[in-house]
């Protein structure tokens, strides 16, 4: 039997809403995208290579959490590690990652039906992907043969996020950088992602100070890194939304192509 000390009873209803609010910050994120690419009936501007790291990661993701939260072996195994720790993995962990898939689904299949002009997935991309899924794959083995403990395996997975997570941002951030211009990736998006990542920290950091647990911080590192990283690349976006590659008045974006508006 686990027995939880809190140090706040009100803290512990703070850190509750503030899951909450992180929650539906980062189910919402997805939607701007989603709606600009319906609008503008084409996802150029939108990079390939981050849509492709996107799905592969929130699988990890929410195959781990989906583990963590509601598989019991596997929360038996990490409560024999951590027996006064607080569990690393809430219910809207589940249903964020959960929904993150169908999102990024969703995106998906935009990318195939509207306008991409001359975007594919770059090869560098596809072996990183190849790379992950046999670390996945292989992984799965060992633990079936009993090598290591499912615990393990699934940390495996959140690990594979995690990396995903580091290099997923790089692509578009480079596309945007190339382009001097931002055109087809939604500022919305960002806006929400920074304000999820933000509150995602701060429960962390709540839940460990309540429970006198720290090591919780580090024991779920695919939600820590999650927000650590987004939250760095969402200031970058932000910058190079609204201070480096602000569309100058008189300007349009044509094909991915800057022209000067005639001023007559």
């Amino acid at each position: 039997m686990t027995v939880k000390v809190v140090n706040s009873n009100i803290l512990e209803i703070i850190t509750q809403i503030i899951g909450w609010i992180y929650f539906a910050a980062w189910s919402i994120s997805f939607y701007p995208q989603v709606i600009e690419n319906f609008r503008r009936k084409s996802v150029i501007g939108l990079n390939f290579d981050f849509i492709a790291l996107n799905l592969t990661g929130f699988i990890s993701y929410g195959v781990f959490n989906v583990g963590l939260c509601w598989i019991g072996v596997i929360k038996t195994q990490y409560r024999a590690l951590h027996p006064r720790g607080v569990d690393p993995v809430q219910k809207n962990d589940v249903i964020f990652a959960l929904h993150a898939i169908l999102l990024t689904l969703v995106v998906t299949i935009q990318c195939f039906i509207y306008k991409r002009g001359v975007q594919k997935v770059s090869v560098v991309c596809r072996v990183l992907l190849l790379l992950a899924w046999l670390f996945i794959i292989v992984s799965l083995f060992v633990a079936v043969g009993h090598v290591i403990t499912w615990l393990r395996y699934f940390y495996f997975l959140s690990y594979a996020k995690m990396g995903i997570t580091f290099i997923k941002y790089i692509p578009q951030a480079w596309m945007n950088y190339k382009r001097k211009s931002t055109e087809g990736w939604s500022i919305g998006n960002i806006l929400l992602d920074f304000t999820g990542g933000s509150f995602s920290l701060l429960q962390m950091f709540f839940l460990a100070y309540n429970y006198d647990d720290w090591t919780s911080l580090f024991s779920n590192p695919t939600k820590f890194g999650l927000g650590f990283f987004s939250v760095l690349f969402d200031i970058l976006f932000m910058v190079q939304h609204y201070v480096l590659y602000r569309q100058p008045y008189g300007y349009s974006f044509i094909n991915e192509e800057t022209i000067v508006a005639d001023s007559e």
